[in-house]
């Protein structure tokens, strides 16, 4: 008897040690939030809220799904002389790259990507 007590009571603390950690976590990500002047961080969590969505929605067949990530690392965008940039790899071999403040996807290996690039003009006269 003692002995399932003992366990309900372990139960009990880890759990309200772990909400308080939960809540504390919280109200960090509230506060960075709430002080971005700029809306940056409101633009990158809805760019990759929109980035989760159409990748899921999306299978492997036409270039990596949200569970087909391999990887995810920002790398310094040197191309445009200053920022970065978050290169995400994906299963089937395939990448997208995204601006890591704007969110805004600035490059692709996948054919159904291009479009939402642009088109560059091959000629270097």
């Amino acid at each position: 008897m003692k002995g399932s007590v003992l366990a309900l009571i372990v139960i009990v603390v880890v759990l309200l040690v772990g909400g308080a950690f939960a809540l504390n976590f919280m109200h960090d990500i509230a506060n960075v939030a709430d002080n971005d002047d700029s809306g940056t961080f409101h633009k990158v969590a809805d760019k990759v809220d929109q980035v989760t969505s159409s990748d899921s929605s999306s299978g492997s067949s036409n270039g990596g799904s949200g569970s087909d990530i391999v990887s995810e690392i920002v790398k310094p965008n040197s191309q445009n002389g200053e920022g970065s940039y978050r290169e995400v790899t994906y299963k089937d071999g395939g990448f997208r790259q995204y601006d890591s403040e704007s969110g805004e996807l600035i490059g692709s290996s996948y054919d159904k990507d291009q479009e939402k690039l642009g088109v560059v003009d091959g000629n270097l006269e």
